[in-house]
């Protein structure tokens, strides 16, 4: 028996059956690998976060942002990237516009319930009703306008129409729609409003006999209290919690406001006051301001801000740094106001001193930037105020978030977005090449000026070479938009006999004394004019460029000098 049961426990280790029993080793081992490999990698997935959008360690930013030597790395002072340039095209939102299709069979269906109506009716001549108002709250109106604009613009997807309204005269009708280029790459949506000249014919058909430029239709910018919704696709699945820009609605940047004595005492504050940020450039700006603002956050506490910013030499055509200007000029305050807590320091700082003493609210002082928000997460104090002194770098606002900060505080580059006016213009000027465009980037100025560090800039930006380099990558005939720091823009006149060339320059009508821009930033601005300046105006520039269907950059694509100076490419693009 013993033997038997020997025989049998070792019989499958006989040699014939060796090596069926290594593979089976062999594959079952494997297999434990990769369920283990994939355990691993789904944890690492889940709970990775980088630590902010320009995926770069702190140190290494920190490093960029203060050097001041004379090395060939020169920092990039163009313009700043905001939190719509971290976001992810929404394809679900996109997917649901407008087509021809969908307005012809809500047309059919409002033809087939009048039909009663129009059999019992006897055909008449249109005798006496030629010269009489078009409806435009007429159903038929309406659709007639979505089908015109439908078919013209054909380089942009419809999303919402507004109802229409009357125009000018009694055949004009103004109507607002909600749109996105066809191959926009931005995530976020445009509005348009324009007037429509209606005509009626012998037979009282009415048509469409034009359609005006961006933004005439000025009757319809703002919908009125009581009037009912246009025609919109609702999207299959609406995503929850994502807000997308909406440029062309009318703005309101006003200041928060606390309602009451009780609602400030019951708050939470933090200031950062002094600090050598001031008058740098706006990367700094933002590097510090939003590690200031992350940092509130993580407190639970309302950010006190200075509205008022300093905008730094590098962009301004005096080479001098310019005082008063406001944090509204460049950013979209009301897109902060609404996703953070923010109050102005102005303000601010009135409530504290008609409060302060008679609420006994506490005040809690911190002049070393080594105190981390996390030591301060106890403070029960209404105020944290944190002090900067006058030595640089130590007191930069952005040396709060290093160290061990970094993985706990998070810059919420979320509550930035570009300003909704800046980017209004922006809109306007690629309407007004209909969206259909190619746009290059020829950097020139001091850069081409420097053989030492960029020796073939000047050469292969020249019109000559560029005629040569644009052959392959643009058609001849195609609008080309040319975003440049060249001051004489005459310089690129050769580009004309196969281009329609267009600068920048072209369109200031869009900032002008007489502009909607102009008008709007004046009433902000207390009623002082404001200047679009140089920022402004790279800001603007940068954006064009960046919504050409084709996009050509002077580094890369028209010479292979380094953007930053001789032997810095690899700097560049780490």
């Amino acid at each position: 028996m013993l033997g038997r049961y020997s025989l049998s426990r070792t019989g499958s280790f006989r040699p014939e059956n060796l090596g069926q029993n290594a593979l089976a080793m062999i594959g079952n081992l494997c297999f434990t690998m990769f369920v283990i490999g994939v355990l691993i990698f789904t944890i690492i997935a889940a709970t990775y976060e980088p630590e902010d959008p320009l995926f770069h360690p702190s140190t290494k930013i920190t490093t960029f942002l203060t050097s001041n030597s004379n090395a060939t790395f020169k920092s990039d002072n163009t313009v700043v990237k905001t939190g719509e340039d971290f976001m992810a095209a929404n394809q679900t939102a996109f997917a649901t516009f407008i087509n021809i299709t969908d307005v012809e069979n809500i047309t059919e269906n409002a033809e087939s319930d009048s039909k009663t109506v129009a059999a019992a009716a006897e055909v008449t001549p249109c005798e006496g009703s030629l010269d009489s108002p078009v409806d435009c709250k007429d159903p038929e109106v309406f659709h007639m306008m979505m089908r015109a604009a439908i078919e013209q613009f054909k380089d942009i997807h419809f999303y919402r129409f507004g109802k229409p309204v009357r125009g000018s005269n009694d055949s004009s009708c103004d109507m607002a729609w909600r749109f996105r280029p066809k191959d926009g790459k931005a995530a976020a949506f445009y509005k348009d409003y324009r007037r429509f000249a209606i005509s009626r014919s012998e037979n009282c058909t009415l048509s469409v006999v034009g359609i005006g430029d961006y933004h005439t239709g000025v009757n319809a910018r703002k919908r009125k209290k009581n009037q009912k919704a246009g025609f919109e696709k609702k999207p299959e699945k609406k995503d929850q919690g994502i807000s997308l820009p909406v440029v062309g609605e009318a703005v309101n940047d006003s200041l928060p406001v606390v309602e009451s004595e009780s609602s400030f005492s019951r708050g939470k504050y933090l200031i950062y006051v002094g600090g050598g940020d001031r008058c740098k450039s706006m990367n700094h700006y933002l590097w510090s301001f939003l590690c200031a603002l992350g940092e509130a956050q993580y407190l639970n506490r309302t950010l006190v801000m200075d509205l008022k910013i300093c905008l730094s030499s590098i962009y301004s055509s005096l080479n001098q740094d310019e005082e008063g200007k406001d944090f509204r000029f460049y950013f979209d305050f009301e897109h902060l106001r609404e996703s953070a807590s923010v109050l102005d320091k102005d303000q601010f700082w009135i409530d504290w001193n008609k409060w302060q003493k008679k609420d006994g609210l506490g005040l809690n002082l911190v002049e070393d930037f080594r105190v981390t928000p996390m030591k301060l997460a106890s403070v029960k104090d209404t105020l944290i105020m944190r002090k900067f002194g006058s030595v640089e770098p130590d007191n930069y606002w952005y040396r709060v978030c290093e160290g061990e900060t970094e993985s706990v505080v998070h810059r919420p580059w979320h509550s930035i977005w570009k300003s909704r006016r800046l980017m209004d213009i922006v809109s306007a000027i690629a309407s007004r090449l209909n969206w259909d465009f190619d746009a290059v980037h020829i950097e020139r100025g001091e850069k081409a000026r420097n053989r030492e560090l960029w020796p073939n800039l000047a050469t292969d930006t020249s019109p000559d070479t560029l005629i040569s380099t644009l052959r392959d990558k643009v058609e001849d005939g195609r609008s080309l938009y040319i975003a440049t720091n060249e001051p004489d823009t005459s310089f690129f006149d050769p580009l004309k006999d196969k281009y329609s060339t267009h600068f920048l320059n072209e369109y200031k009508d869009l900032w002008d004394e007489n502009s909607e821009w102009n008008s709007e930033m004046t009433k902000l601005n207390n009623g002082n004019p404001v200047e679009f300046d140089g920022y402004m105006r790279v800001s603007v520039d940068t954006e064009v460029f960046l919504r050409g269907k084709k996009q050509i950059e002077t580094f890369n694509d028209l010479t292979n000098d380094c953007k930053d100076g001789i032997n810095t490419c690899r700097t560049s693009a780490s």
